[in-house]
């Protein structure tokens, strides 16, 4: 299913419809204030994370918006991987937002998401299937869970069926 340069169907498909957004995009679009986290990493882990230097689909990690010259991170959100560029180099993960503003479940593009310990979130969420980001493994934080393959493929099955309309 991928071809040469290692991008699969589903991704050449979304950036056909101008879908797959650079990451920066995520944190104008959904202002990490919102969020129960508010980008802060204390406030999403309890315990040290392993630092994980290779990601996979389904994993779902706390990405960096920027870094300041000084060193210290900036705000943060989570997403769940869905897809891969493995042959690219530095690898690219394809991801979708996770929000915890129950509130926007009243949209058929958000997936109801609840929490528990493989996931590892600490507030039922949603998953925002009607747009990709494309994140470098060095702005990923770290790992906090990981949700079944079956979930990531509906998150697609319900982002091509969203592009039908």
């Amino acid at each position: 299913m991928k071809d040469k340069k290692g991008l699969s169907d589903f991704i050449k498909f979304a950036y056909k419809n101008g879908d797959v957004k650079d990451v920066k995009e995520a944190f104008e679009k959904y202002p990490v204030e919102d969020e129960w986290h508010k980008g802060k990493i204390e406030n999403v882990i309890n315990e040290p994370k392993e630092i994980y230097t290779i990601y996979s689909i389904g994993d779902i990690v706390f990405v960096k918006n920027y870094q300041y010259e000084n060193g210290s991170i900036g705000t943060s959100h989570l997403f769940v991987i869905i897809d891969q560029d493995n042959v690219a180099v530095p690898i690219e993960n394809f991801g979708m937002i996770i929000s915890s503003n129950l509130e926007k479940l009243k949209y058929e593009t958000n997936k109801f998401l609840k929490k528990d310990e493989i996931n590892g979130l600490n507030k039922d969420s949603i998953v925002k299937i009607d747009e990709i980001y494309k994140i470098k493994n060095e702005q990923i934080l770290f790992k906090i869970g990981k949700v079944d393959k079956i979930k990531v493929e509906e998150y697609k099955k319900m982002y091509n069926e969203n592009q039908k309309v």
